[in-house]
């Protein structure tokens, strides 16, 4: 298998997500047994996954923390199934320094954070290795975040969050060149402020790192158009295009069949058509 460039892309990645939890927000449940997460992650990786993103945890919000033992034991045989049977790129979804390292030793492509390696030893864990970051802004915790957000300016307490953590991160030798950034939709924020936060995605460009957009089947979309996770697909497929014409480079989704479609209708109009 090619390497996938996970931190100069080309043109955007698609992350196909699989979560071996009980109670995420979308699929909790569903994949917690190891077949049954292997036959979906096949099922992403033929409609055009390029990446795998497995986590042990829930991050809605209100969700019961999850002890370290309990997340390697969910997510780290399913990372060694994939690399036995897939040999495919996989990124771990996950804050605990433990949880990381487990999953380093196993050989995953990046460790995706959505506290951005605030926890006890996650930044010296990602310094050890030689494997890229994406890094999460979120206002709080998933226990307290979406009570009450708020900020003096949106888009530019976010851009000094990324600037502290960015050299906190070179300070700790984490090079600029691995690290991703993902702006948290959801995560402390209002609906306003997610929707504000989707039409200037493009003023973080300026940081000169990939970034990943996950709005695929979020409440912003719901609360929006009073829709249930369930019918959310279409308004997952509008917001991902949308985050792709402002930048993002990689699109962390549910629905992996039909985003593609919309990356390929996107780099056809971007890139030219492929004739083959």
């Amino acid at each position: 298998m090619t390497k996938l460039n996970l931190i100069n892309p080309e043109r955007p990645i698609l992350m196909g997500i699989l979560n071996v939890t009980p109670d995420s927000f979308s699929d909790g449940g569903q994949y917690s047994d190891i077949n049954l997460a292997l036959r979906h992650a096949e099922a992403m990786l033929n409609d055009g996954a390029d990446i795998i993103d497995i986590g042990g945890e829930s991050t809605r919000p209100g969700a019961p923390a999850v002890s370290v033992q309990d997340e390697i034991t969910r997510v780290i045989p399913v990372i060694k199934a994939l690399k036995k049977e897939f040999n495919c790129a996989i990124s771990l979804d996950t804050s605990k320094a433990d949880v990381m390292q487990s999953g380093i030793d196993e050989g995953v492509d990046l460790i995706n954070d959505v506290c951005a390696l605030s926890q006890p030893q996650a930044m010296e864990v990602v310094a050890q290795s030689k494997v890229p970051v994406c890094l999460m802004h979120m206002q709080g915790t998933p226990r307290t975040m979406q009570k009450n957000p708020t900020y003096n300016d949106l888009i530019q307490d976010i851009r000094d969050f990324f600037i502290d953590k960015i050299a906190a991160c070179k300070t700790a030798g984490i090079d600029e060149h691995r690290i991703i950034l993902d702006l948290g939709f959801g995560f402390g924020k209002t609906l306003a402020h997610n929707y504000q936060l989707l039409n200037e995605m493009d003023s973080f460009l300026n940081f000169n790192m990939p970034i990943l957009a996950g709005i695929s089947r979020k409440s912003m979309l719901g609360n929006l158009l009073d829709l249930p996770v369930e019918q959310r697909l279409n308004s997952s497929i509008v917001a991902a295009t949308l985050a792709l014409t402002k930048g993002a480079k990689i699109l962390r989704v549910h629905d992996v069949k039909e985003t593609k479609q919309a990356i390929t209708i996107f780099n056809a109009m971007n890139y030219g058509v492929d004739n083959g």
